[in-house]
């Protein structure tokens, strides 16, 4: 087994592929959308989208746009607008002049 020194990491192997939170890009691929939603085309993924309640924009051209963040979080059982707290109490400054 070769040695590895601190903070180096051997590139390609399945665990530290796992483990590197390195993003690309900000937003999932068409790639990345068609293998979770399971369809090519623009108007399936719209479909199972809605059906599966997730959260996305249209892009000028009509594709779905989904965040990376949002993504990870869904696909690992967390649901994003859980995580939104409301406050526990607020003033009423409703009579304030």
């Amino acid at each position: 087994m070769p040695s590895m020194q601190p903070g180096h990491k051997e590139s390609g192997t399945p665990m530290n592929n796992l483990f590197d939170n390195s993003i690309q890009s900000e937003t999932l691929t068409a790639e990345e959308l068609e293998t979770i939603s399971g369809c090519c085309r623009k108007v399936d993924q719209i479909k199972w989208l809605q059906q599966n309640g997730w959260t996305f924009i249209k892009n000028r051209a009509g594709a779905p746009i989904i965040g990376r963040l949002y993504a990870r979080l869904r696909l690992s059982g967390i649901n994003p607008a859980s995580l939104v707290s409301t406050p526990a109490w607020a003033p009423d400054l409703s009579k304030v002049r």
